[in-house]
């Protein structure tokens, strides 16, 4: 019934984003992360203790809804889409806005049996615990410090999500393996389901993080966006809300899959948090060159920011589905 409700609920998209747009028209500038910022605890190749360089402020820009007013008369007329374009997403803010057509389908997949205390990542090493979130379930991990305090009401209601892999998030997996039945676990999964089905099943995220990096020989980005819009397609099915986010390297050499990412990002209009923006101010722009030279791996740095941003959106989202005041 839920899949039904969501089907006619994007057909429904297609038509609302023929007549109207819903863009971003004005920004505010957001203070960058201080020396309070969460600091993890565990490190690969820098000291745990420094928390990550501040960003300049006029990198960390936001952007905030605008309403669109309604056409007059009874004949509908199509009006601009001032939402930002995929080419240009590396304008694009750093933690972004929920907008309202997955406020509903937040609901709908409440309704449904989804869990609000839990969300899950689709992920590889770059999403595991020891790299991200995984401090926030960990006493004394991580330090807010006073401006970002409001933080800690998201973490304790999601506690238990942070530091948990889950069956969709594994070193080294990748989208052929995410929709594969033989990369599901199984001691819990059902015979024939694929890892994130696993996952949603048995999880049953409200939020869900989607960030698979790829380095594959032979692999194409369009492949790639093709399994993204798979994985956030199962998702919404679900009733659960998909995150996308950018990725700090360019190893492809053209940015070509920050922009597949931003397309699809686009196209479904979903909250894309742009972890590439966030980590310029950084040295090396968060990239850590020394561990095997090919600019795939990012710095401990780059963790705690990507950990730090990726809190901040779960926040926004979240206050914004239960019609809170957003900080």
């Amino acid at each position: 019934m839920l899949k039904k409700k969501i089907e006619l609920w994007l057909l429904s998209m297609v038509l609302v984003l023929l007549v109207a747009g819903c863009g971003s028209t004005g920004t505010d500038v957001v203070d960058p992360p201080t020396a309070t910022s969460p600091v993890a605890t565990q490190s690969q190749s820098s000291d745990p203790t420094q928390a990550p360089p501040s960003p300049t402020a006029t990198d960390m820009l936001e952007t905030t809804e605008t309403p669109v007013e309604p056409t007059q008369g009874p004949t509908l007329t199509p009006t601009q889409d001032t939402r930002p374009l995929p080419e240009d997403w590396r304008s694009w803010p750093i933690v972004p806005d929920l907008p309202d057509h997955l406020v509903d389908l937040y609901w709908a997949g409440i309704d449904a049996g989804n869990d609000p205390t839990h969300f899950s990542k689709v992920g590889d090493c770059q999403l595991i615990p020891v790299a991200f979130f995984g401090i926030y379930d960990i006493p004394g991990g991580y330090s807010l410090g006073e401006r970002y305090s409001y933080l800690q009401e998201t973490i304790d209601q999601f506690a238990g999500s942070f530091g948990r892999e889950g069956y969709s998030l594994k070193g080294g997996m990748n989208f052929p393996a995410v929709f594969s039945p033989l990369r599901a676990d199984p001691t819990v999964c059902l015979p024939g389901e694929t890892p994130m089905e696993c996952e949603l099943r048995i999880w049953k995220p409200s939020f869900i993080f989607i960030s698979i990096e790829n380095r594959y020989a032979g692999r194409t980005v369009e492949g790639y966006e093709a399994y993204l819009r798979r994985a956030v397609e199962l998702a919404m099915d679900h009733g659960t809300v998909p995150f996308l986010a950018t990725k700090a390297d360019n190893w492809e050499g053209d940015h070509s899959y920050n922009s597949a990412i931003a397309r699809v990002a686009y196209d479904y209009d979903l909250p894309l948090w742009n972890f590439w923006l966030a980590v310029q101010p950084l040295a090396d722009h968060g990239i850590d060159w020394a561990t095997d030279g090919t600019g795939f791996h990012i710095t401990t740095a780059a963790w705690n920011m990507r950990s730090f941003v990726g809190l901040r959106t779960l926040d926004r989202a979240w206050r914004t589905v239960n019609g809170e005041p957003l900080p």
